[in-house]
């Protein structure tokens, strides 16, 4: 079974209708983890850490769907 990696992170908004962090330099990167299950528990226990702070909001993000290894090239080589 491959591993695939989620990345969670989070921190204020600058406005909760968007996903514009209110600063880009102090997002909170809770950690990789090699499963979604492992990546919503953290998500989670994140989440709750700030559940009164009401313009503060954590993501998961599939990082294994970023780069498909068996293209050639991927989308995200692309960009740059």
């Amino acid at each position: 079974m491959p591993v695939r990696l989620h990345l969670v992170f989070g921190g204020e908004l600058k406005d909760t209708a968007r996903t514009e962090f209110a600063d880009p330099h102090a997002i909170d990167v809770v950690g990789v983890f090699p499963s979604y299950a492992e990546a919503h528990a953290a998500w989670k226990q994140a989440a709750q850490r700030t559940v009164d702070q009401a313009t503060t909001r954590y993501f998961i993000a599939h990082l294994h769907r970023l780069r498909d290894e068996e293209l050639e090239t991927s989308a995200t080589e692309e960009l740059g």
